[in-house]
């Protein structure tokens, strides 16, 4: 049976305009993306916030890289409904888009590098989530988007360390979170429309092996949840657990590599976007409840996976 817990939480900020990609660093400090303001927002051990960059457009997902720079997916920029005194993203392409990339910044500086805004001749749309293997490259999503009656496919992407950007998975429907199973053999992708996890075995630096031809993307169906669930960003705990946020039921759920969804810890806000690990152990778990602009913190038992920058 499916365990259900709403812990107490710490509110580590509020005032955030949709806050994702939290990312904690040894000293306490915590980085967060304001989709609604288009930055990057420090969060410094007592609470206070800085602005550390000003990316435009929509950054998302965040992530250490190898060279230490903080690394973004940004996609470009969303519009925002309010309602029942909740800040929801609106789906379609506004008319303010300036394109999908991949971000670098400099930690020092708040300097903002744009390394990457097209595939293959494709450009990107809505770059959401990254995560950084053993070597340096960055395995990376785009959600895609609709923009009227077209519907834009996302994909799978891998930046090599020499810079090689390339399209490894295409098309998939509404990717989002990103995450590598503890020993990087293992790449999780979760889709948000679909409300389902996939995962490839990772054969080398950048590709898969296509378990499935006949399934599309060619992933194998690890998980799916019913009720109208939708799946945002998500994080690897220590035991391999794929925990991922999940949209309506305002929660995370935690889903084992079989698939069993062992628990679900719901936080309040029904815009639970994404979460990451930190304090001693990794045992405190720092997730964006993005409608009412929050970051908080709970214990989490299992401990979070060590990142490997």
């Amino acid at each position: 049976m499916t365990t259900v817990s709403q812990p107490a939480l710490t509110e580590i900020a509020d005032g955030l305009l949709f806050p994702e990609g939290p990312v904690w660093m040894p000293d306490g400090t915590l980085y967060v993306t304001e989709l609604g303001g288009a930055c990057v927002t420090r969060i410094a051990p007592d609470g206070t916030k800085a602005r550390l960059s000003d990316n435009g457009g929509s950054p998302n997902g965040l992530a250490i890289g190898s060279d230490g720079a903080l690394w973004c997916a940004n996609s470009g920029g969303w519009d925002f409904q309010e309602l029942m005194g909740l800040r929801i993203p609106v789906t379609e392409l506004p008319a303010h888009h300036s394109g999908g990339r991949l971000e670098r910044i400099d930690l020092t500086t708040g300097v903002v590098e744009v390394v990457c805004r097209e595939v293959g001749g494709n450009a990107l749309v809505g770059p959401n989530d990254l995560v950084v293997d053993a070597a340096g490259g960055i395995w990376f999503t785009d959600h895609g988007r609709n923009a009227g009656r077209v519907h834009h496919n996302g994909g799978l992407y891998y930046r090599a360390p020499d810079g090689a950007v390339s399209e490894v998975v295409f098309p998939l429907d509404s990717p989002n979170g990103v995450g590598l199973s503890p020993d990087g053999a293992t790449v999780y992708v979760a889709e948000t429309h679909t409300g389902r996890v996939y995962a490839w075995n990772v054969i080398g630096p950048g590709r898969l092996e296509f378990a499935n031809p006949l399934g599309g993307s060619g992933g194998r169906l690890v998980a799916g949840l019913p009720g109208g669930q939708l799946f945002d960003s998500l994080a690897i705990d220590a035991d391999g657990n794929v925990v991922v946020a999940t949209l309506v039921t305002g929660a995370l759920s935690v889903i084992a590599p079989d698939g069993t969804l062992l628990e679900q810890i719901v936080l309040g806000d029904p815009m639970v976007t994404n979460v990451c690990f930190g304090g001693p152990g990794l045992q405190t778990a720092y997730a964006t409840c993005s409608a009412t602009g929050r970051l908080v913190s709970f214990p989490y038992p299992r401990g979070g996976l060590a990142l490997h920058y």
